[in-house]
């Protein structure tokens, strides 16, 4: 067998373990978070995704509504979450189906258009197997409806299986129950923003910008830092800059070194906005900020003084826990005091 390299990460860690691996460590709390977020992702297939599990779901745990559920007749998909230790088998499932059964029959909501089990083990042969032929599932509800449904649909009340709700299972579609892969929940659930934070793995590489690679024209989106940097150069020459065309050195370098660190700061919010939690760029920002922040509001000769002290003082400040600290370098924190300012948060000269 080849030898592996024994790298600092794998001995902090241990041995990446895999997604399919992972998920059956979830509680069924978070298992079923989860399926609510992988749902959200197919945000192109449901216009609402609501979290019903607990006590009084009514075999509902996670409903994906196709159309308005507030109107009578609605579309909508029902998954049904189990986190067992083993495949789910046809005694497990039983009461769930039952309870689908029950509430539709009585008109608290519509039959659903598909009603999907979602388990980390998956189905088990028995289960699968009967998910495969509606006519024999239908059979085996009724048979072990006394056994499992009648006692458990709803607590404290029996729900006998009398001609009117047999006739009832006997018209019910029941090609609706179907199974989806474990495997294919998490693949597409790579597309959500949370997805590092359930399984790891790491960020994607960036690439290097250098200043050839930035536009010529200064953008729309830039113009506030770039005015406040003319004002600043100004502040300490006694006079005016018009455009970043006037600028002589030592400001003219500065300029295009803080235009450079700007895009890397840029292109640090844009590359992991879709791999991260919501706000881990602005948590980021932030750590920047409360590190300058002292610095920034001391007294300084003039407005390129100031820049400069708050730069100097980004690069040391140190990143503590946020994910971003793992991919960025010391341009991103330059780039991230121009962001700031660019943002209204930092303002070199106050007119």
């Amino acid at each position: 067998m080849p030898t592996t390299i024994a790298t600092a990460q794998a001995i902090t860690f241990g041995k990446t373990i895999l997604p399919i691996k992972r998920v059956e460590t979830f509680s069924a709390e978070e298992w079923e978070q989860f399926v609510e977020e992988w749902l959200d992702v197919k945000e192109k297939d449901y216009l609402e995704i609501e979290l019903l599990g607990g006590a009084g779901d009514m075999g509902r745990d996670v409903a994906a509504y196709v159309s308005d559920n507030k109107k009578p007749g609605y579309t909508w998909d029902c998954y049904q979450c189990k986190h067992y230790d083993r495949p789910i088998m046809p005694t497990q499932v039983y009461v769930e189906i039952g309870k689908i059964i029950y509430y539709t029959s009585i008109g608290h909501f519509p039959v659903p258009r598909k009603y999907y089990f979602v388990a980390p083990k998956g189905c088990g042969t028995s289960l699968s197997n009967l998910l495969k032929n509606a006519g024999r599932l239908r059979h085996e509800v009724k048979k072990n409806w006394l056994q499992y449904c009648e006692n458990e649909i709803i607590s404290k009340k029996s729900i006998t299986l009398d001609t009117a709700l047999s006739a009832y299972i006997d018209a019910f579609d029941f090609t609706i129950f179907e199974k989806i892969a474990v495997k294919v929940i998490i693949e597409e659930h790579t597309a959500h923003a949370n997805h590092l934070s359930w399984f790891g793995g790491g960020l994607p590489e960036r690439t290097e910008i250098t200043e050839g690679m930035l536009p010529a024209a200064i953008a729309a989106s830039e113009s506030m830092y770039v005015s406040q940097l003319l004002l600043a150069y100004g502040s300490e020459k006694a006079m005016e800059f018009k455009d970043t065309a006037s600028l002589t050195d030592p400001y003219g370098s500065h300029f295009k070194r803080a235009r450079l660190n700007f895009h890397y700061a840029e292109q640090l919010r844009n590359l992991y906005r879709d791999s991260l939690p919501t706000g881990t760029f602005e948590k980021f920002q932030e750590e920047i900020y409360d590190g300058v922040v002292n610095v920034y509001e001391a007294t300084h000769t003039n407005g390129y003084e100031k820049v400069k002290a708050v730069e100097n003082q980004a690069v040391i400040v140190t990143i503590a826990s946020n994910p971003l600290k793992d991919v960025s370098v010391q341009k991103d924190k330059l780039g991230i005091c121009h962001q700031l300012c660019n943002e209204e948060k930092l303002k070199w000269i106050v007119n």
